[in-house]
């Protein structure tokens, strides 16, 4: 029987182990947490067979995961380096920068021991142990940082196929580029623009209760947890400094365009944001696709919509109720992974409901 061990209950920590846990039922979990209510609640819910506080049982392990903050992944790392690990065990982490972490893990290369850098592009404003779901990372990309181009990743895809991810090989420095553009940036922005609301309303209370709509998309990602995305933006701090002081300068010219009232560049600022923003659902890029309709704010309403599609054995890969206005409507928004799927999905549907064109 083989042994994982997981470092970090947190969402990431926890839905790997569900997904571990679905897919092979075989492999024992040791999870280790300091946060002991953590540990006892994946005891009870058999997200893990054994915890403990600590390493106790590393050495046993086939596989281990750090899930934990990246400056955490980094001091265990170093632990690692000193321990007395399994022959043959496969390291690996879920940390959301990797430079730093691929260069702490030069210390285990130097023991010969296996290390495959990694960080799924998926996750949830919520967070903890409670949080974490077996489908959480479905159709997501995982991006996998072998430590050598000799390092077989085929073992550790297998441990994680119950993820349904999308496998994506790339360099540290890739990796650390792409996501402080489209995660990390983004994270800064949405929570100053909640802070500056904040700030904004303190003395009308009502402006807060009655934002909604795009405020609440845009800044959905300001809820995420302040610990990890403080370790996060230290870890990643050149590249989020340059693209922060990239994305300063344009606001800086949306303002100077306002104040000349130019509204021909103003319109070209957002034609050309909508045309980039569109193209992230062309299937060369993301073979999504979306299916936008009006339901009625009503109970049991979204229930009957994934029931209709059911009978008719079709598979939804992701699905959210878009905020974007106040009145008795909602958006439903489907994702399916097939233009076939979402075509028949319109046709069943739009007998009962308006489909939606954006």
């Amino acid at each position: 029987m083989e042994t994982v061990f997981i470092k970090g209950l947190g969402l990431i920590g926890s839905s790997l182990a569900r997904a571990i846990k679905q897919d092979h039922p075989q492999i024992k979990i040791i999870a280790g947490d300091i946060d002991e209510k953590s540990l006892l609640y994946a005891k009870k819910h058999k997200i893990a067979d054994q915890i403990v506080t600590d390493m106790t049982g590393i050495e046993q392990a086939d596989y281990i995961i750090l899930a934990s903050p990246v400056s955490q992944i980094i001091k265990d790392i170093a632990i690692l380096a000193d321990k007395k690990l399994k022959p043959g065990v496969i390291i690996t982490d879920v940390g959301s920068t990797k430079q730093t972490v691929m260069q702490a893990a030069q210390a285990l290369n130097h023991r010969s021991l296996t290390f495959i850098g990694g960080h799924p592009m998926a996750g949830s404003h919520k967070s903890g142990v409670q949080a974490g779901r077996a489908d959480l990372i479905e159709n997501a990309y995982y991006f996998l940082i072998p430590a050598s181009k000799n390092t077989d990743i085929s073992k550790l895809t297998w441990l994680l196929a119950g993820t349904n991810a999308k496998w994506l090989q790339v360099t540290p420095a890739q990796h650390d580029k792409i996501v402080a553009q489209i995660s990390h940036v983004p994270h800064i922005i949405a929570a100053e623009l909640v802070n500056q609301t904040q700030q904004a309303f303190k003395d009308e209370p009502v402006g807060m209760r009655v934002a909604a709509g795009g405020f609440k998309s845009v800044t959905r990602i300001a809820a995420s947890d302040p610990t990890m995305w403080s370790a996060i933006l230290l870890n990643n701090r050149e590249l989020i400094l340059k693209q922060l002081t990239g994305y300063i300068t344009g606001l800086e010219n949306v303002s100077t365009l306002i104040e000349k009232e130019d509204r021909s560049a103003l319109f070209d600022f957002f034609k050309r944001a909508k045309v980039s923003r569109e193209s992230l659902n062309a299937p060369a890029r993301a073979p999504f696709y979306d299916l936008f309709l009006n339901i009625p704010d009503k109970s049991g309403e979204i229930a009957k919509v994934t029931g209709i599609l059911a009978k008719h054995h079709l598979s939804i890969i992701n699905i959210q109720v878009l905020e974007v206005r106040e009145d008795i409507n909602g958006i439903l928004q489907l994702v399916f992974n097939t233009e076939k799927a979402r075509d028949q999905a319109t046709r069943i549907l739009e007998k009962d409901y308006e489909i939606v064109t954006r």
